[in-house]
């Protein structure tokens, strides 16, 4: 999917991306790869897989959840940006924290939020268990979001905490979505969610099954969670 794909693709989903906006997918595209020689921040690296696997998959989130709204979205290890920052390019009102385990991603995206002339974002470095311990985040965001960062059962344990009581937890996840929910039906419940919807779909040119798992927060979660970092993936709750 080069970059007039995937403009075309975004436009048949009513998103309508101006030239300032493609040219900061053109920058984050060129930032990550000139990163990505210093450290680890993706296996895919040809231009085509960037814009469809990385930045048109992030953005998939959009066609099943609005996010036109003034919405402070918290993004659960974004590793390189993914799904927070395309979706930000895409609707610059958001405002976004990330939370990742990682310092050199922090510093990477500290630079490309620079480099993108981003506004309302906010990086920190802190284990995601540990951050949803913090009064100042704890029910704060009115959407958490988290996409290929653990399974929903330990997922649901680092999100749903953060998320404000009536705001949304969305789990982007691959084609093990509906047995992942199932197991994860216990936490989810105990932690104060409820399954809303489960959109499924194929990624354009034959790129696989995806699912978009949106949670409402129906209730404040109990300060036992999270546990200790580490512990709600060894021991999900059952």
């Amino acid at each position: 999917m080069n970059a007039n794909t995937f403009a075309a693709q975004l436009k048949q989903q009513g998103i309508n991306l101006s030239d300032k906006q493609k040219k900061q997918f053109d920058i984050y595209f060129k930032t990550l790869i000139e990163w990505n020689q210093k450290i680890n921040l993706t296996a895919i690296t040809e231009e085509d897989e960037v814009y469809l696997k990385h930045f048109y998959d992030s953005i998939t989130a959009a066609f099943y959840f609005d996010f036109t709204t003034e919405l402070h979205l918290c993004d659960v290890g974004a590793g390189a940006g993914f799904p927070s920052i395309p979706l930000k390019i895409c609707f610059p009102q958001l405002k976004v924290t990330i939370v990742d385990s990682l310092q050199k991603r922090i510093t990477f995206l500290n630079q490309l939020a620079h480099e993108l002339e981003l506004n309302d974002v906010a990086f920190y470095h802190d284990r995601a268990e540990l951050f949803g311990k913090r009064e100042q985040f704890r029910h704060s965001f009115d959407v958490v979001m988290a996409r290929a960062v653990a399974r929903t059962s330990a997922l649901s344990e680092l999100c749903l905490p953060l998320c404000k009581t009536d705001g949304s937890f969305i789990a982007m996840k691959g084609p093990n979505a509906t047995a992942e929910i199932a197991d994860a039906k216990a936490a989810i419940e105990l932690l104060g969610g409820e399954i809303k919807e489960i959109n499924t779909f194929e990624l354009p040119e034959n790129s696989g099954e995806r699912n978009i798992v949106i949670f409402n927060k129906k209730r404040k979660t109990s300060k036992k969670f999270p546990r200790k970092p580490g512990v709600p993936n060894k021991t999900p709750i059952q």
